[in-house]
């Protein structure tokens, strides 16, 4: 297995496995945020997050064709740069606490360099004039 689908399948593992404790066991993820799991707002928009996540990781799993591929991986860099400045602005603006932002943050920063680690297409073509 090439490093690329190393960071494919890293991906794909991180996406689900937030994706499904957000789906399964929101209240636990709230907590986790420090958010009030007692809200139902707060469960609501955490299954919406896991059904997204989750969503893109199977994606990463089962696609085959190579150019569909690699538009979910650009499509997965914007959406993980999004939650990476989403989560860093809740923090500076105290929405969520120091330690959960923090956390959410590099969570979304790493994903975001697995995204353009996973790329081939830019990285392994020659130039052409």
């Amino acid at each position: 297995m090439d490093g690329h689908a190393i960071a494919r399948y890293g991906l794909a593992g991180i996406r689900l496995v937030n994706g499904v404790a957000a789906l399964l066991a929101p209240q636990v993820v709230a907590r986790r945020l420090g958010a009030d799991p007692s809200r139902p707002a707060v469960i609501y928009v955490l299954r919406m997050f896991g059904v997204r996540t989750v969503v893109l990781g199977a994606e990463l799993l089962l696609l085959r064709d190579p150019d569909e591929l690699e538009r979910a991986l650009r499509v997965g860099t914007l959406i993980h740069t999004s939650d990476a400045l989403s989560a860093a602005w809740a923090g500076q603006q105290g929405a969520l606490a120091r330690r959960p932002a923090t956390a959410a943050t590099a969570i979304s920063t790493v994903n975001v360099a697995l995204t353009f680690l996973a790329q081939r297409r830019n990285c392994c073509r020659p130039a052409t004039h």
